[in-house]
């Protein structure tokens, strides 16, 4: 299993602003993903902050979220939004 945790950490209200309008359809698009066990995006008590908890199948399975997500409206639109994120091998 591979495991991402982080945080999505936003500078201005405005790219808050951008997570929230494109957050729901990303967190869609990634629960139908083959090999997704799961996808959480939560904004923290800090309105600029997002805990992120992802779990994939397997290390392909995650590859593929991967390459999905550089070429989906998702990253268009928040390219620019720091990012803290470390990933996980876990043991079968």
């Amino acid at each position: 299993m591979i495991r991402l945790k982080g945080h999505l950490i936003c500078m201005t209200e405005a790219e808050a602003q951008t997570v929230r309008d494109h957050l729901p359809e990303h967190i869609r698009l990634t629960r139908l993903e083959p090999g997704c066990l799961s996808f959480d995006v939560a904004q923290t008590d800090d309105p600029l902050i997002w805990d992120v908890h992802e779990s994939f199948r397997t290390r392909d399975d995650f590859d593929a979220h991967q390459t999905r997500t550089r070429e989906s409206r998702w990253f268009e639109a928040t390219r620019q939004i720091l990012r803290d994120f470390r990933v996980e091998d876990l043991p079968d």
